[in-house]
């Protein structure tokens, strides 16, 4: 376990300065996705049996109960639920129309910080590029310092940078964009959910 440790790091320090942006970049799609499963595990609701709740407490023309209900049952769908039963002296077009206002205000705090992991997808992959860059330079530098007796282990340095920031980059930017498509299939059930008890 301790060799693997050593060789992990060595590699990561093969790989140059490039490497700890592209950590940080690691730290913060962990972070946002994590943060963003537990949110969105935590405001998931059994439709069914939520809405089932709720007519049986209408039906027995008990709306404080139905609005407990509401109350004690997490997220959007709920919170949108809520909203409506609130309003119910209104009419139809007046309910529905504050059922939608409660909809776009419940759906920002779900949609929340995603698109973080789109922008880390992003930028890995340049920054890996940029560790490129900087390992090839590194490699003509010292052909160039030292001409045609340059010593091949100089090279190999600024080539195993090139290639390390790299892959680096590349893979992050593969997990982050899995991570983002997971995250929106996630939220997208939460729309269809709202849409269901619209």
């Amino acid at each position: 376990m301790e060799s693997l440790q050593i060789e992990l790091f060595d590699t990561f320090r093969q790989g140059g300065l490039v490497m700890w942006p592209l950590f940080a970049l690691s730290l913060v799609a962990l972070v946002v996705f994590v943060e963003r499963l537990l949110f969105l595990h935590r405001n998931q609701i059994r439709s069914k049996e939520f809405l089932s709740g709720i007519e049986n407490s209408l039906s027995k023309g008990r709306l404080i109960e139905a609005l407990t209900i509401c109350q004690d049952t997490p997220g959007p769908a709920a919170a949108m639920v809520k909203a409506g039963l609130m309003s119910f002296r209104g009419s139809n077009a007046e309910i529905r129309e504050v059922v939608r206002e409660a909809a776009v205000v419940e759906l920002a705090p779900v949609k929340r910080r995603v698109g973080a992991l789109y922008a880390v997808a992003q930028v890995a992959p340049i920054f890996g590029l940029l560790g490129t860059v900087i390992g090839m330079i590194d490699s003509f530098m010292q052909y160039e310092q030292q001409g045609v007796y340059v010593h091949a282990g100089h090279l190999v340095g600024g080539g195993w940078q090139a290639l390390i920031s790299t892959a680096t980059g590349l893979a992050l930017a593969a997990v982050t964009i899995m991570a983002h498509h997971f995250l929106v299939g996630r939220i997208r059930t939460v729309v269809l959910e709202m849409e269901g008890l619209g």
